[in-house]
């Protein structure tokens, strides 16, 4: 296969002028897109609703429709999947992305229409691979296959022609024949829900394939790449995949993960980045050296950054890419060819280059925990808090969580300092209540806790009343509208309140 490396190579760059003409004309593309996404909904229920035939430009379009979440958006999509059209969006659309829910869901259902398929994921797809080729002419990529660890739900149908899955399955299921030729393991595997039998399938299936590239969030690789070690009775991945020279990674941040990846594999690889969500495919690095990551603006979706001071406020300002500063905080705004209109996706992006414009994912509008893409809210968290304490009998005044990132010799999870008013007769106990609970409210959590593959139970210490007090006091922040953050991916706050008990 290396011999057809030149003409792959050669193949897979023939897109790069297609890219660098969105890329080199960015405004006049994201004007395209949004007169395209207009005259196709027109006729819509939406598009009546706020009158699309008489909206010319993007002043009038942001002056009419007002922001959107999923809330707002739920009855029309219930609508969808009950098989109703024209409703968001001009096409039947027969698949829904299954994520992580809402403050009144467990989970949320995101339409995606063919053409987003087509003209958003695979197409976005694509121009990563070209990138890629046009970076490392020399890449041996496509003359082995590529291992992608997704797909943690099986695909469910809600009728004959409805279904829905996580967004990996949905794309897998979905691939066209190329992409289908250049994967693995077979579909039956890569879309098994058992999470411990899948990745037991994995490891024994593709171990003894020419491996090239790596796809998946980080936890779930890790555990993969670490069973195949035992199976092949190897140090290193290396040994195992010795043309193995790419690992894509993407929906949590990769710092936590890098060196043992680097420890894993054993020998240097590439590793980028890509911001893929179930409502769009956003962005992706071009380079591993880039710091940020170059924003599609000729995909399917039109792009609005909200100052994030703005979030809150009755109708919120956005600007477009003529307005966006440097390392400023913006809540991303989504239109979309899946039907979302004007939609407040929930992360908070900053600029790191604007010649091309390329972002970085800042965090979320919220907090949250999302080290292992399980994407626990504070909504979730005082939901699992409150239905322990009914189980046992206990009180809690304050508490907040970070995760504990996996180590050498151990798994994640998720550790809690909880400050009680009555505490529980038996902490064990309301651990796990407060595990079951979370599992009850949040999909991905439950998912990332099956059989502690991933995440194991909380660790929960009790703190001693007041500490929170004394740790606000500290920074200055006693008394008025200031509190200890619920839930946080930095360590920082969860370390300097042990400290202080510590010391107490």
């Amino acid at each position: 296969m290396k011999l057809l490396s030149p003409a792959i190579s050669k193949l897979a760059r023939m897109r790069f002028w297609r890219i660098a003409n969105w890329k080199n004309n960015p405004i006049a593309a994201q004007r395209h897109v949004l007169q395209h996404l207009i005259t196709a909904a027109q006729y819509t229920e939406f598009g009546k609703k706020y009158n699309f035939t008489r909206l010319f430009t993007v002043k009038e379009f942001k002056a009419k429709v007002p922001i959107q979440d999923y809330e707002s958006l739920k009855p029309y999509i219930h609508r969808m999947m009950e098989g109703e059209e024209n409703v968001l969006w001009n096409e039947p659309v027969n698949w829904f992305a299954k994520s992580s829910g809402t403050t009144s869901d467990k989970s949320k259902y995101i339409p995606i229409s063919n053409e987003s398929l087509q003209n958003n994921h695979y197409k976005a797809n694509k121009d990563v691979l070209t990138n890629y080729y046009n970076n490392f002419p020399g890449s041996d990529l496509l003359t082995g296959k590529g291992l992608v660890v997704g797909g943690s739900h099986q695909i469910s149908k809600v009728s004959d022609d409805i279904q829905y899955g996580d967004l990996s399955a949905v794309l897998m299921q979905n691939s066209p024949f190329w992409g289908q030729w250049l994967r693995t393991p077979e579909l039956s595997i890569a879309l098994l829900d058992e999470w411990e039998n899948k990745i037991e399938k994995l490891a024994q299936t593709t171990s003894n394939e020419n491996v090239t590239s790596l796809a998946g969030v980080p936890t779930w690789t890790l555990i993969l790449l670490k069973r195949i070690l035992e199976i092949k009775n190897k140090q290193t991945i290396a040994e195992v995949w010795p043309n193995l020279e790419l690992y894509i990674n993407g929906g949590v941040s990769f710092v936590p993960y890098r060196e043992q990846f680097e420890k894993i594999i054993g020998k240097p690889i590439n590793y980028l980045e890509v911001y893929n969500a179930s409502e769009g495919f956003f962005a992706a690095q071009e380079h591993p050296e880039d710091e940020g990551m170059t924003l599609y603006t000729e995909h399917g979706i039109f792009y609005e950054f909200m100052p994030v001071e703005e979030y809150g406020k009755e109708k919120p300002q956005t600007i477009g890419l003529k307005e966006v500063q440097l390392n400023k905080q913006y809540a991303l705004v989504i239109s979309t060819t899946g039907g979302l209109w004007r939609y407040l996706v929930g992360d908070t992006v900053q600029f790191t280059s604007l010649h091309p414009y390329q972002i970085k994912v800042s965090g979320r509008l919220k907090h949250y925990i999302n080290a292992f893409g399980e994407e626990v809210i504070v909504d979730n968290s005082d939901h699992a808090i409150a239905i322990a304490c009914a189980r046992t009998g206990s009180v809690v005044n304050d508490y907040t969580a970070a995760p504990v990132y996996f180590s050498e010799g151990r798994n994640g999870c998720h550790e809690w300092l909880i400050e009680f008013d009555q505490p529980p007769a038996d902490l064990a106990a309301f651990t796990r209540e407060l595990d079951s609970a979370l599992k009850s409210v949040n999909s991905d959590y439950e998912a990332k806790r099956y059989n502690s593959i991933a995440l194991t139970i909380p660790e929960v210490h009790i703190l001693p009343k007041g500490i929170f007090a004394g740790w606000l006091q500290s920074k200055g922040k006693i008394g008025g509208q200031h509190k200890v953050p619920r839930l946080s991916n930095d360590r920082k706050i969860i370390e300097e309140i042990l400290a202080m008990r510590e010391m107490a």
